[in-house]
Order: structure tokens, then C-alpha cells, then sequence
């Protein structure tokens, strides 16, 4: 990976991931109710298991999402014209590979996640399979607001999987409009929405048959005991997944099995758990088309083209800076 192709910057500090945690702890296990970011889900064995759930028949959204990009990819190349790929929350890339296909061979991809071992792994891969790629890796929470790395003009953000939906409606707001100031003319979002659907298949999208999507809530009390010391027992706590029909969000939470306290020396702290006192982890909005038109709107989007999948499950939506 020592070639021109391939380039990786940092933008995290050393220690930042540690102490993010360590704030996200302190903070989210002291306030009623508790909850912690999703975020920190996704160590290695966190990011095993998602992958895991991607494909179990409960959870549609990656099917959906990638029979848009599939029946859609050359539209969205063509609506964008973009000359750099920026991918927020890349991951393993996987999806994208549908969007690489359709876009310019010479194509500078620029890929965004907090974990360097995804980001070498998922380049070296991209580039064994293009020989024309460019691949400029960045390091950093994107949430944080860092700055964009430079690339080519116009670029096509691309921001997928719902994962926007696990940001609460001021913390979007906030995220669209820090996205929209750092865009430039001519550059375009491509963003990844779930739809709001029967609450039957909502819920079981996050608690299907098997336990895996259980494994993986309960795996952030892994990263707690590892990386804090925290003493809490991922057996003392039941997964829960609930639907707000008013807020229309699918809540994942983990439930105290007993009354217990969860002892974290890095932080010379304690936190006690009634019997039955949740912690939540996770929400995931869904969203209406018409609702969503009008967030994007609030944020200064004009939103250009909006596809779903045959069965109306998911969206992508291509939206331009408006002026």
C-alpha cells in the first residue's frame, strides 16, 4: 500500500478515541435515562457482527439500499458528475464498489472512517481491483465537524446505509448543515435513508431470530470492560429493541437483569442500575419522503432526485448546496 495511489491521513490525535469514550461514559451513565452513542459499537468484533447482520433475512436495509445502487448508480454518476468519490462511515467499502462501477475510471475515492484498519484493508482491496484509482484515506470523526479533505471537483458525498438516522433531529440538523458550509457549488450528497414501514418489521430488523443484532448491543459493554476496565457483565443485561411511534425511531437498549453497579476505574466512577433500568444505545429514524424533503430544505439542500427500492423501503437521495 506504500504507493502514490494509496495516501492515509490522520486526523484524530493519539489518545482521542480513548478519551471520546471515556467523556461518552461519564456523561451518558450519569444522566436519566442513561444511553451511550452507537458509535462505539464498531471494534473489530462489533464491525464482525454488523457485517453478520447485513445479511440475515430480518434486515432489509442493506438489500434495499444496494438494489437502488445497482438499478441506479449510472444516474447518480450522471446527475453528479462528480470527479471524487468522499465516502463518510466508509467501512468495509463494500457498497461503493456499485458506485465506483458507474463513475469515472480515474476517479479519486476518498473514504472516512475512525478506524485505520478498515480504511488500509478496504483501499488495498479497491485498488488490487482499479488500477486507475486514487485512494486518499482520512482518519477522523467526520462527525466532530472536521474539515473535508481536498479533492477534485465536483465532488459526491455519499453517506449511506441510514446511518444519519441514528443522529437525534438537532444533532441532523446540525450534521446537514455543517455538510452543506463545507461543500462547494456543484458538489452533490448522495444520503442513505430507512422508511418509515410496518413496526413489525422494524423491530425485527433489530432483534432478529438468532441474537446476533443482541450480541452486538451487548458488545458495547465489551469495549467498556476493555477499554475503561469497566466490571460490567454482558450477561447481566437482556437486549431490547422498541418501536416510537411518536418519534417514529426504532430504540435499541440493554436492560439491567438485576440491580447492579457498573464500577469504571478510568474514570474512579460507579454507576448503579436499578432492576430493569435501560441503557440506550442506539436510535435509527426512519423517515417519510415528504419530511425528509423538508430537513433537507431546513439545512440548505435542494434535493435533486430521490430513488427507493421496488418495495419502498429505503431511499437514496441525491441533493445539491442550494444557492
Amino acid at each position: 500500500m506504500n504507493t502514490p495511489r494509496f495516501s492515509l491521513t490522520r486526523s484524530l490525535p493519539p489518545g482521542a478515541t480513548s478519551a471520546a469514550l471515556a467523556a461518552d461514559v461519564a456523561r451518558g451513565l450519569s444522566r436519566v435515562p442513561k444511553e451511550l452513542p452507537p458509535r462505539w459499537f464498531y471494534d473489530a468484533r462489533g464491525s464482525e457482527l454488523f457485517e453478520e447482520i447485513t445479511g440475515l433475512p430480518e434486515y432489509y436495509p442493506t438489500r434495499a439500499e444496494q438494489e437502488i445502487l445497482t438499478r441506479h448508480a449510472g444516474d447518480i454518476a450522471g446527475l453528479s458528475g462528480a470527479g471524487a468519490l468522499v465516502e463518510l462511515g466508509s467501512g468495509s467499502s463494500a457498497k461503493t464498489r456499485l458506485l465506483l462501477d458507474a463513475l469515472p475510471e480515474r476517479l479519486v475515492y476518498v473514504p472516512v472512517d475512525v478506524s485505520s484498519s478498515a480504511l488500509e484493508a478496504a483501499g488495498r482491496a479497491l485498488l488490487a481491483e482499479r488500477p486507475a484509482l486514487r485512494v486518499h484515506a482520512m482518519v477522523a470523526d467526520f462527525l466532530a465537524g472536521l474539515p473535508l479533505p481536498a479533492s477534485p471537483s465536483p465532488r459526491l458525498v455519499a453517506f449511506l446505509g441510514g446511518t444519519v438516522g441514528n443522529l437525534l433531529p438537532a444533532e441532523r440538523a446540525r450534521f446537514l448543515t455543517w455538510l452543506r458550509t463545507s461543500l462547494a457549488p456543484g458538489d452533490a450528497l448522495l444520503l442513505g435513508t430507512d422508511l418509515v414501514k410496518e413496526p413489525a418489521v422494524l423491530v425485527a430488523a433489530y432483534d432478529d431470530a438468532r441474537g446476533v443484532t443482541a450480541e452486538f448491543n451487548r458488545n458495547v459493554l465489551r469495549v467498556l470492560a476493555r477499554e475503561l476496565d469497566a466490571d460490567c457483565d454482558p450477561a447481566d443485561f437482556d437486549h431490547v429493541a422498541v418501536w416510537d411511534a411518536e418519534r417514529e425511531w426504532i430504540e435499541m437498549r440493554l436492560r439491567a437483569r438485576a440491580a447492579l453497579s457498573v464500577k469504571v476505574p478510568a474514570l474512579d466512577a460507579s454507576f448503579d442500575f436499578r432492576a430493569g433500568e435501560e441503557l440506550r444505545t442506539e436510535v435509527s429514524a426512519k423517515f417519510r419522503p415528504e419530511g425528509l424533503r423538508a430537513e433537507l430544505a431546513g439545512s440548505g439542500w435542494r434535493l435533486e432526485r430521490m430513488w427507493t427500492d421496488t418495495r419502498s423501503r429505503f431511499a437514496l437521495s441525491l441533493a445539491f448546496p442550494a444557492p
